[in-house]
């Protein structure tokens, strides 16, 4: 549909697409660190964590799509909700590690 972007715009959305993915499995990677390694209370935290590498890895595809799909109508890029998620994710379960680790 469209017209063929430039490729180099073509291949920084795919970066973007790898990128989140390598993101989902760093992610799932921690889970599994705070699981096997946190104490007791450590459970929610690599719960956090194991949510959003799923939620990541949803959206990764899909964002791709739209992202290209814009690209090739020459439309401006769609924002979405999926790095502040992430980010807030992250945090909240490094403050639920801190506290189990505290307390």
């Amino acid at each position: 549909m469209g017209t063929e972007p430039d490729p180099r715009f073509s291949l920084a959305n795919e970066r973007t697409f790898l990128a989140w993915l390598r993101t989902a499995l760093g992610l799932m990677v921690a889970a599994a660190a705070v699981k096997a390694f946190g104490t007791e209370g450590s459970q929610w935290a690599a719960a956090v964590l194991a949510v959003l590498a799923v939620g990541v890895a949803v959206e990764a595809f899909p964002r791709w799509s739209r992202n290209e799909r814009a690209l090739r109508l020459q439309l401006p890029l769609p924002s979405t909700p999926v790095a502040v998620v992430s980010a807030a994710g992250v945090v909240v379960a490094g403050l639920t590690i801190l506290v189990v680790v505290l307390v």
